[in-house]
């Protein structure tokens, strides 16, 4: 066998054997990951949880996440010509490609976070109703994005307020280094896009969410992990709903994820937030 194949074989063979969370517990010390940890013991799985797992996951979750319907093999569903959206309105099936961090990532999602999963699905068929799928309106783009790219920000005092009055200026520096020792305590920021956990993986500058900001009783810092997430997803559908967060020009915020305290190593140094091609100011409208 010539070398080349030889060398090509024997990686594909080690990469084969590495684990298959490997790349989750490389970047562990990122505080969404932690959390989805935490929640889920995904370090300590032995292998791919694919839809069966999650199912299993569902199994063993609170009533809260009773009503997320059931997780199936993106190749075992029948052929029809409904969309990705429309399979889980009408068959309460949620499509699962195999070995996939997406898909992984958006099965967690929907068992953190089920009402305002439940609710974006019911957003997306509605607007179809409406409009067609094709071309895709407004409304739907925005819904996406934040199903995709999303990041909640929960607000316990006038703190954490004074935190989003500044990111929502810009003001990186002041907002996530100056006032570092806000997040966690007054202001906390929940990753809900799946595919931007599935880019914390492997972390690059340049990398960001959109935010929305979603007030919480006292004393949210103080509950565990699931009962946060029960809080937030109990307000936020209200939230979306109440103001048609979707239907306008420009419902959410930039937020760059390697700027957050606990979200990278990198931001311990406040000369990180002086690039400005990523922590970029706001724009002045002439």
């Amino acid at each position: 066998m010539p070398a080349i194949s030889l060398l090509a074989t024997n990686l594909v063979c080690y990469f084969m054997s590495l684990p298959w969370n490997q790349l989750f517990t490389q970047q562990i010390a990122c505080q969404p990951l932690a959390h989805l940890d935490t929640q889920f013991l995904l370090t300590g799985m032995p292998m791919w949880p694919n839809a069966r797992g999650l199912n299993e996951l569902k199994a063993k979750a609170s009533l809260a996440q009773s009503s997320v319907s059931e997780f199936v093999c993106q190749s075992s569903l029948a052929t029809s010509d409904d969309y990705y959206e429309q399979i889980i309105y009408k068959r309460k099936q949620i499509p699962t490609r195999p070995n996939s961090w997406h898909d992984l990532f958006n099965g967690l999602v929907w068992l953190q976070y089920p009402k305002t999963k439940t609710l974006l699905n019911q957003l997306h068929i509605e607007d179809i109703e409406l409009h067609g799928l094709s071309p895709r309106t407004r409304q739907r783009n925005h819904i996406t994005h934040f199903d995709e790219c999303g990041v909640i920000l929960t607000i316990e005092c006038s703190t954490g307020e004074m935190v989003t009055e500044l990111l929502r200026a810009h003001h990186w520096l002041e907002a996530m280094h100056e006032m570092r020792n806000a997040w966690g305590d007054t202001i906390h920021a929940r990753m809900f896009g799946h595919a931007n956990y599935e880019m914390l993986l492997n972390p690059f500058i340049g990398l960001t969410g959109k935010w929305l900001a979603v007030n919480v009783q006292k004393g949210f810092s103080q509950r565990s992990i699931a009962q946060q997430n029960a809080e937030i997803d109990a307000c936020l559908p209200a939230t979306i709903q109440n103001d048609g967060l979707f239907k306008q020009p420009k419902p959410l915020s930039p937020l760059p994820l390697l700027g957050l305290p606990g979200w990278s190593g990198l931001n311990q140094d406040p000369q990180f937030y002086h690039n400005r091609e990523y922590f970029r100011p706001k724009r002045v409208r002439s």
